[in-house]
């Protein structure tokens, strides 16, 4: 694909000054998009968690029926709280800094086309990525943490969401697992947005407005966007829960990335790098799909 190809922007963006308005709206498509993302996706999250942090053989099948055994249906919720406040926050942030870029290449350029290059909204959703993975970092560190207790709170290192934030900051480790966070969040969404508006660009070629796509294209859009993303970094997200499930004081895992990923590949081999991609891959297309219709429904209702 030509780095010369031209394609639409997710919202019309083409002013000559910055909207404040059009800001706040960002923001808040953004959230009510986090929302429905960590709703539709937590079920498959704590299964990949604890897939990817397993020091046995198992599946996915076994996890969730051991999860339910033990713990009920409500144990897929385990740790909702931190996400649903937090990446409402981080789906706000990467969608907010992903226009707030593009703005920033249009007066680059002068606006002098109604779309971007393509290597200029891969760098918009690099930048974006990065952003966001100064939030994603803390928020996934304390829910792997809750995710991976199965004792009652009685006995439970962590009575809540609060109380592990709270240990984790006196430990001075809350930011545990940033590197391999950074590494997933900027080129997964430079390849995550990309992938979007490039086929968006399928509909304007048609002639096909962006308001006048129908809910089930941005759904199917949405969740190959999101297999695109996971197919590029999923081994970091591995390291990433590696790292965050480890003892705090003491990682016998390994205390950076270059040591994490020598654990990984020593204990577990190549395989171990793609532990749990198959509940991935199948989290990633409902819950991206609810994200992108989410964050469009809401743009379109604020007009």
């Amino acid at each position: 694909m030509s780095e010369e190809l031209t394609i639409p922007q997710v919202v019309d963006d083409l002013t000559g000054k910055e909207d404040l308005s059009r800001t706040f709206k960002d923001i808040a498509a953004g959230i009510s998009g986090g929302i429905a993302q960590v709703l539709v996706g937590q079920p498959f999250d704590i299964t990949k968690v604890r897939l990817q942090t397993s020091t046995t053989q198992t599946s996915a099948l076994k996890v969730v029926k051991s999860l339910v055994k033990n713990e009920g249906l409500k144990g897929f919720y385990k740790g909702t709280t931190t996400p649903l406040i937090g990446v409402g926050a981080c789906v706000s942030c990467q969608f907010g800094v992903n226009e707030a870029m593009k703005r920033y290449f249009h007066r680059k350029n002068n606006y002098s086309s109604p779309t971007l290059k393509l290597k200029e909204y891969y760098a918009c959703g690099v930048v974006s990525g990065c952003a966001n993975g100064f939030l994603t970092a803390p928020i996934e560190h304390v829910r792997i943490r809750l995710q991976l207790q199965t004792s009652s709170l009685a006995t439970a290192e962590y009575t809540g969401a609060v109380d592990c934030i709270k240990k984790l900051i006196t430990s001075g480790k809350i930011m545990r697992g940033l590197t391999p966070t950074l590494l997933r969040t900027s080129h997964g969404f430079g390849i995550y947005f990309l992938t979007y508006e490039s086929l968006l660009a399928s509909e304007a070629k048609k002639g096909v407005k962006r308001v006048d796509i129908p809910s089930w294209r941005l759904c199917s859009y949405g969740a190959l966007s999101g297999v695109n993303l996971w197919l590029m970094v999923y081994p970091f997200d591995v390291m990433k829960s590696v790292m965050q499930s480890d003892d705090l004081r003491k990682p016998v895992n390994g205390k950076n990335v270059a040591q994490v990923a020598k654990y990984i590949y020593s204990t577990r081999g190549i395989k171990g790098f793609f532990k749990g991609f198959a509940p991935t891959m199948l989290r990633s297309l409902p819950v991206n799909a609810a994200t992108f219709t989410v964050f469009e429904l809401a743009m379109r209702l604020m007009g």
